[in-house]
């Protein structure tokens, strides 16, 4: 019955993984493509959202002939064209305004975009009332000149003449000299436009590349955290080549954790470099990182909540729970690649999407199952190992114990925090800052994985931590105990009777084991 429900679940996922590829391989993140988007109805105008990126401003001025742009900040429009069916050309001849605006402005200037006239409901376009009262032309977006800046917003229009179905927006430049949030809207008022398309691009360019504002800080951190894999990776790896012998299935696994976090962190800090040089998101590297950094999560919620379970060290085999845990794993990792790849392969713009909430909601779901699984499981462990007296194996475990109740506290609070910030933060004008939030959970993760790494680490006694026969264990200690309190003669001198024939066992095989006499000591 699991092995059906994993190849149906297989099936599910290879069929999203196909539908989100296709549907991401054709966008370019800072390269913003339109291909035949078509304009939907905000209030009383027709509205295509362009792009939203941070960009950091530049302090000279963009020749118009400049198509490189190094060192500045500033949004190129390329070939932007724009298309209305046949039909609209008949009614069009009596239509008020037959134009098409592109607007861009900085967050912070949001106020200045649309109006209302006598206190009414807030119009984009500019209606009768407002055009008698002189503030703006009938028919056109309503915007005024910021208070910090009288040059933006910067509105670009591209005009239908008489009956042509084609518009064309001028190749131009925008200069960006001020830091902040930019958002670029295409706009147009005139309902008898009804199916317009718009095709083209926008290039979107920061001072130090192509990357937006919102991820640039991320291709340092990327090369910061490959380094700290790597300083782990030699510490882990020495004492693993020095211990070899020794070694436990549970470190092995640890060892594939490793290497796992080494490849993720080099693809993220290769694909964000080649992101930012060139201003294409290389798809296919982005594919691999993201798939390596969900088998890494994956691995690593598995063992954790197996550890917890005490395989390996009080008990052989999970027993039925196996076909569970590899459910809840498969789960986990179908939920999370779809996240990650609809959240980094294609991203266009630095706001996140409502669609992004419905797949934030699984994974999160699945991490309070893995945790509530652990901190279970960990009860069960802890009890036993009491039970058993096997003090080395209990204080390693509480260690552990101790070290994900901490991991899981700071994670509490940071998703409080992420919260408050994303609910005081509607319109990103914290964008500078943004990149912490995430950043904050690869920490979060490398540092539990460190601890781990110190408590689980190859040494000369790692066998100790193995699981063994417990109950032979049990015997050996009464056994030895027996013997000490067993009398070496008896009142009269005369030796006591044979031990071997009342134990009946051999008395080389009365020793307690390494971790019996460890337990003592302690």
């Amino acid at each position: 019955m699991a092995i059906s429900w994993i190849r149906r679940l297989n099936i599910v996922f290879l069929s999203l993984l196909l539908l989100v590829v296709v549907n991401f391989l054709k966008c370019d993140a800072s390269v913003h493509d339109y291909s035949k988007e078509k304009f939907s109805a905000k209030g009383n105008a027709f509205v295509v959202h362009g792009g939203s990126e941070g960009i950091y401003g530049s302090s000279s001025f963009v020749g118009q002939n400049d198509t490189s742009g190094r060192g500045e900040s500033f949004i190129r429009f390329e070939k932007i064209v724009f298309r209305r069916p046949e039909e609209t050309t008949v009614s069009n001849k009596e239509s008020i305004s037959t134009t098409v605006q592109a607007i861009i402005f900085e967050v912070e200037d949001r106020e200045a975009i649309g109006g209302s006239a006598y206190g009414g409901q807030r119009a984009v376009c500019c209606t009768s009332d407002l055009a008698k009262l002189g503030v703006c032309t009938q028919g056109t977006v309503i915007y005024r000149p910021s208070a910090t800046n009288s040059d933006w917003p910067q509105v670009l229009t591209a005009k239908f003449n008489g009956n042509d179905l084609v518009a064309t927006l001028p190749s131009r430049i925008i200069q960006i000299t001020r830091s902040g949030m930019y958002n670029l809207y295409f706009i147009y008022c005139d309902p008898s436009l009804n199916g317009l398309i718009i095709e083209g691009k926008t290039i979107w360019k920061n001072p130090t590349g192509y990357l937006p504002g919102r991820m640039a800080p991320f291709m340092n951190f990327y090369g910061f955290i490959c380094l700290a894999f790597i300083v782990l990776a030699v510490f882990w790896f020495s004492q693993y080549a020095r211990f070899w012998r020794e070694v436990m299935p549970l470190q092995n696994c640890i060892t594939l954790v490793i290497a796992l976090g080494m490849l993720e962190m080099s693809l993220w800090y290769f694909e964000y470099a080649q992101f930012n040089k060139t201003g294409v998101r290389p798809v296919g590297i982005t594919i691999w990182a993201v798939t390596f950094g969900t088998v890494k999560r994956t691995v690593s919620r598995v063992i954790i909540l197996v550890v917890s379970m005490g395989f390996g060290v009080v008990r052989p085999t999970l027993g039925g729970l196996t076909s569970k845990v590899i459910m809840l794993g498969l789960t986990f990792f179908i939920a999370s690649e779809i996240l990650e790849l609809v959240e980094n392969v294609g991203t266009v713009s630095d706001l996140s999407g409502k669609a992004r909430l419905f797949l934030v909601l699984p994974v999160a779901f699945l991490d309070a199952f893995f945790i509530l699984w652990i901190f279970t499981s960990l009860s069960k462990t802890l009890n036993k190992l009491q039970l058993r007296k096997s003090t080395a194996k209990l204080e390693i475990y509480r260690r552990f114990t101790n070290a994900l109740a901490v991991a899981v506290v700071v994670s509490v609070g940071w998703i409080a925090y992420e919260i408050y910030c994303k609910s005081t933060d509607v319109y990103n004008e914290r964008w500078q800052n943004a990149w912490i939030i995430p950043a904050f959970w690869h920490v979060l993760s490398f540092c539990l994985l460190c601890v781990i790494c110190a408590l689980w680490a190859p040494s000369q006694t790692s066998m100790r931590y193995a699981y063994s026969d417990d109950a032979s264990e049990e015997l050996d200690r009464e056994d030895a105990s027996l013997i000490k309190s067993f009398p070496l003669h008896t009142k009269d001198g005369s030796k006591p009777p044979d031990l071997k024939e009342m134990l009946k066992v051999d008395t080389d095989s009365l020793v307690v084991d390494d971790l019996g006499e460890e337990d003592k000591r302690e």
